[in-house]
């Protein structure tokens, strides 16, 4: 075999490989610098100069559009307190209080960055769209399943999908937020039930 031929296919078996294998690590999901609250993951370096090439690849592939940690901290789920994967089909009470944040919300994905399609026409719930309820400390709920009454702000539709993930941002954290994101009061995902 001649010898241009032989290092042509093992440049194009080099960046075959390579190729296939940065794909690979794009797609599996934001790990490096991961930091666990309860069924919620976050990383420091979100939207950050000091976020590697692979997260800011990550970031850019989710649809996260990541601001810098002083103007949000994002947070996402796929998993209910339990440890069990969010499920679609199934109805989830998520509930929380105040955060040390400026405001809030939290959107439904079905992966990879999708919304999900619903006829109540709502992918996400805010800060001032659900009732507070006045206990000591304040708290708030709303509900997530596959039905239910699009005049009720406290439903988001999960349209049923097999699977989903929760995001939440928060706008404008406090310092202590931003330094120890571990210690955060979260909102807690509990299941109701499944059809």
């Amino acid at each position: 075999m001649k010898p241009w031929l032989r290092y042509s296919i093992c440049i194009l078996l080099g960046l075959g490989t390579g190729g296939a294998y940065a794909v690979s690590n794009v797609r599996s999901g934001i790990t490096d610098g991961q930091i666990t609250n309860g069924a919620w993951s976050t990383a420091k370096t979100y939207g950050s100069v000091d976020a590697s090439a692979l997260t800011r690849a990550k970031v850019a592939l989710s649809g996260l559009l990541a601001l810098p940690a002083k103007e949000a901290m994002y947070f996402t789920a796929k998993v209910d307190r339990d440890g069990k994967p969010l499920d679609g089909r199934c109805t989830y009470e998520v509930s929380g209080g105040e955060f040390a944040a400026r405001w809030w919300s939290i959107t439904l994905y079905r992966g990879q960055g999708w919304l999900v399609k619903n006829a109540a026409n709502r992918w996400s719930v805010n800060g001032g769209s659900l009732p507070m309820n006045e206990s000591n400390p304040p708290s708030w709920m709303f509900r997530v399943a596959p039905s239910g009454s699009a005049d009720d702000p406290q439903y988001l539709p999960s349209g049923g999908v097999s699977a989903f993930d929760l995001t939440l941002r928060l706008y404008h954290p406090s310092p202590d937020l931003m330094a120890d994101p571990e210690k955060a009061a979260l909102p807690t995902i509990t299941k109701k039930g499944c059809k």
